[in-house]
């Protein structure tokens, strides 16, 4: 009865297992599991924790700097409420983003973006959630072509269809995705439609589509993908359900426990080879 289990644990990961090779572990905020959000402490230990990628949030400020950030205001994670883009770099380096996440994290920053590319090696991803409007995009060509970075690192995600659009016009460089949520409308579908999702993605000239993964389904994923989109996905938690998500064909995974998400990727296909 064992090797019957054992046998069928492994054929139901086979075919996983290609997309394993492949997906990208994207550290969602940095390891904000262990570590302050959009931080650089946060940053460093999801490349010690094999993150294939980070991805952090971006605003520009009142004095035309980009920091990353999440929130439209900082009191959740600083106390102190100040408007990100109504303050300048100055002030905003004055709050202390760490201490709320464990008092070993007293005293921590609100990071540039150029302070996060720097902590960007050879082969990472960087993964760009642009807050901020279209405005925010010529300072940002600045950062990115100061950073050094190969343009197959460099990947812009936006909730803002516009911001998109406008990067890709003039970066087609670089890969851009466009990002929702999905949610059930008064008669039970979900929304956006691939119909939809499809005819943004057209219109904005985007490389492809992230959205969260409450509910994705395959046939979603897969009329994506047969239109020649990519197709990926956030903020993944289970360990099983990134590895579904994998399996039907997400390309990147983002999740605030790269190192559990790894692992359980790693052990699953070691099962399928046996």
């Amino acid at each position: 009865m064992q090797k019957i289990l054992f046998l069928s644990v492994a054929l139901l990961f086979a075919g996983c297992s290609a997309a394993d090779e492949h997906i990208l572990i994207v550290a969602h905020r940095g390891a904000s599991h262990d570590a302050p959000e959009n931080t650089i402490p946060a940053f460093e230990l999801a490349l010690e924790q094999g993150a294939d990628a980070l991805e952090g949030d971006f605003f520009i400020t009142a004095d035309n700097e980009i920091v990353c950030f999440h929130d439209r205001t900082t009191g959740r994670v600083a106390g102190t409420d100040l408007v990100v883009e109504e303050s300048t770099l100055e002030e905003l380096r004055q709050l202390d983003v760490g201490s709320w996440k464990g008092d070993e994290w007293e005293g921590t920053g609100i990071p540039t973006i150029a302070e996060v590319f720097e902590l960007v090696p050879p082969g990472i991803k960087i993964f760009l959630d642009i807050k901020s409007g279209p405005e925010i995009l010529p300072r940002l060509y600045e950062e990115i072509d100061k950073s050094g970075l190969k343009d197959e690192q460099v990947v812009l995600i936006a909730f803002n269809a516009e911001v998109v659009r406008h990067f890709k016009e003039a970066r087609p460089q670089h890969k851009a995705f466009w990002l929702s949520g999905l949610q059930h409308d008064d008669q039970g579908n979900v929304v956006p439609s691939p119909a939809t999702a499809l005819e943004t993605l057209d219109r904005i000239g985007a490389d492809g589509f992230s959205s969260h993964h409450g509910l994705i389904t395959p046939e979603y994923i897969d009329k994506i993908l047969d239109a020649g989109y990519e197709y990926h996905v956030w903020t993944v938690n289970d360990p099983a359900r990134a590895h579904e998500l994998a399996g039907y064909g997400a390309m990147s995974i983002t999740t605030d426990v790269p190192l559990e998400i790894r692992e359980y990727f790693e052990k699953m296909e070691t099962l399928s080879r046996r």
